[in-house]
């Protein structure tokens, strides 16, 4: 009817960017674009933290300020960007892929982008406000006792957890119930599955933050006690709750991200997907490990020291199923034709930042060496070679990939190469440097550090304007081809799914006739079954 169509956008222009409007493609984009932004908000704090510490002694900024730095810095690229970072796709891509004509809740679908964006000014009063000076993860008492920069910070916690369950909830929906005829689970493309796994993790993991952050809000306002050990609370009850979720978060972060490059490899390998049922329960046997790991944070925090073995073997036993993820990706490469386009490049650049990423994290699951390394750099370089590393090198590759659908134009190689190349060697820098400065017992969350970390600390602060350069180049790039790139074909990869089978703009509905989906999206090189 006109109400639907008007909230839809239709025949509005510019102007659905702007509002409250229910067609998934506009949220997709508007996803897009507040990732960027925030991307670009979290990595100047990066770059300013760096600045800091190029050298010891320096007085760039105080330490009270580069306190909420860390802890600004941190929330902001955890929870407004590289958990929303497959946003984009998630939204303007999934329904398409699946045969849909839209999301499920298309008014839900809007709120959960127009939620986290009133969230984001909240989050940056808190710098009016005293900061944040508990680093992101916020622990109490610590938070209990701050400033009034941590009631920002409360309120973008829970409004974010809110967001989260209600796309979390529209994405399963969308794609247990919306497919296409005659798309059956083994049809569905591997970035469906890994999008609603991620959610799937999400939904239960995400409300224990959220009560985390209530509970403190509650002790820092209105008297309660949850958090006070002097009247029976608890500041492990803090760790517990934040954990529970702390890590599930990790792999609803990286799920999606793998799972483009995924959807990636096949197509610019043109082989098939080697064994999608191996990817399916790597996915899952990830999931279901998750949930069970949360106390490795805890190892030396005192609580139930007999429980820190147990822990410890779930922890490594996470790396089965991540194993077989790498399985799949180098068994797609594997005697293919790779076609060496910005995409494909990703893929490349995944596993060996997800490779490292993973075998220091073997290192810091084990209680001896966490031991040692606990609160040093070494765990701040594990941590963005796993999320960085992986999860935003894959929502970049998936950039490249989709920018045709999504914009009409093609994404300018030359600067794409450009940023790539000064983004991953930055990278290895900037980290690699890390890992050796906390290997030596560098404290991250520290303002100055001593003469013998200084050099890996230089080298260090120049991989990161390194990347704050490739970064750059990576917007210019985007801006650019977005406003003059070349027109795009329908298909320009040559791919199977139903994403390309329409052409741009996307009909308001997406497809004059409802699709019908007869073979493998992944059959390259082989006869269709």
């Amino acid at each position: 009817d006109e109400e639907q169509l008007f909230l839809a956008g239709k025949g509005q222009g510019v102007s659905r960017y702007f509002r409250y409007c229910t067609d998934h493609k506009v949220v997709g984009i508007q996803y897009l674009v507040g990732v960027m932004v925030m991307l670009g908000a979290g990595g100047t704090m990066a770059m300013m933290i760096r600045t800091n510490l190029i050298t010891p002694g320096s007085k760039w900024v105080n330490a009270e300020i580069y306190n909420s730095l860390v802890g600004l810095h941190g929330i902001t690229m955890i929870v407004a960007m590289i958990i929303v970072s497959t946003g984009p796709f998630g939204n303007f891509i999934l329904p398409i892929m699946i045969g849909a004509r839209d999301m499920a809740f298309p008014r839900l679908n809007a709120l959960s982008w127009w939620l986290l964006f009133t969230a984001i000014p909240v989050l940056c009063s808190a710098w009016f406000f005293g900061g944040i000076p508990t680093g992101w993860t916020a622990y109490a008492p610590l938070s209990v006792q701050a400033g009034g920069g941590m009631n920002a910070f409360i309120v973008t916690i829970i409004i974010f957890a809110i967001s989260s369950a209600i796309a979390g909830a529209n994405i399963t929906t969308t794609v247990v119930a919306m497919r296409a005829k005659g798309m059956k689970w083994n049809r569905v493309p591997i970035f469906v599955i890994g999008a609603t796994m991620s959610v799937a993790l999400a939904i239960p993991a995400f409300p224990s933050f959220m009560a985390s952050q209530m509970m403190a809000g509650f002790d820092r306002t209105i008297g309660t006690h949850f958090y006070d050990a002097e009247f029976g609370g608890s500041g492990w009850l803090y760790a517990h709750l934040f954990w529970i979720m702390g890590h599930p978060e990790v792999y609803v972060i990286l799920i999606p991200g793998v799972a483009i490059l995924m959807e990636i490899a096949p197509v610019f390998a043109r082989s098939p997907l080697f064994s999608y049922t191996t990817a399916v329960v790597g996915f899952a046997g990830i999931v279901g490990l998750s949930v069970l790991v949360w106390a490795h944070h805890m190892y030396i925090s005192g609580w139930m020291p007999s429980l820190n073995g147990p822990f410890m073997v779930t922890t490594e036993m996470i790396s089965i199923p991540t194993g077989l993820l790498f399985l799949v990706l180098l068994g797609t490469i594997w005697r293919g034709r790779p076609w060496m386009k910005l995409p494909m490049l990703g893929v490349y650049a995944l596993i060996w930042n997800f490779l490292i990423g993973g075998i220091t994290g073997i290192y810091l699951s084990d209680v001896p060496a966490d031991d040692y390394l606990h609160g040093s750099m070494f765990v701040t370089a594990h941590f963005h070679y796993t999320l960085m590393g992986a999860a935003l090198t894959g929502a970049i590759a998936g950039l490249a990939y989709w920018f045709p659908k999504m914009t009409g134009r093609m994404l300018d190689e030359r600067s794409g190469y450009i940023s790539f190349w000064m983004v991953q060697i930055g990278f290895q820098v900037l980290f690699l440097g890390m890992f050796a400065a906390g290997s030596q017992g560098q404290p991250r969350r520290v303002a100055d550090y001593e003469q013998a970390f200084a050099t890996s600390d230089l080298i260090s602060t120049i991989g990161a304007y390194l990347v704050g350069i490739g970064m750059i180049v990576l917007l210019y790039s985007v801006v650019h081809s977005w406003r003059k790139g070349k027109i795009a074909p329908m298909n320009p990869w040559g791919a199977k799914t139903l994403e390309w089978t329409v052409p741009y703009p996307i009909y308001l509905e997406n497809f004059h006739e409802a699709p019908v989906v007869t073979s493998d999206p992944y059959g390259y090189g082989r006869s269709e079954k």
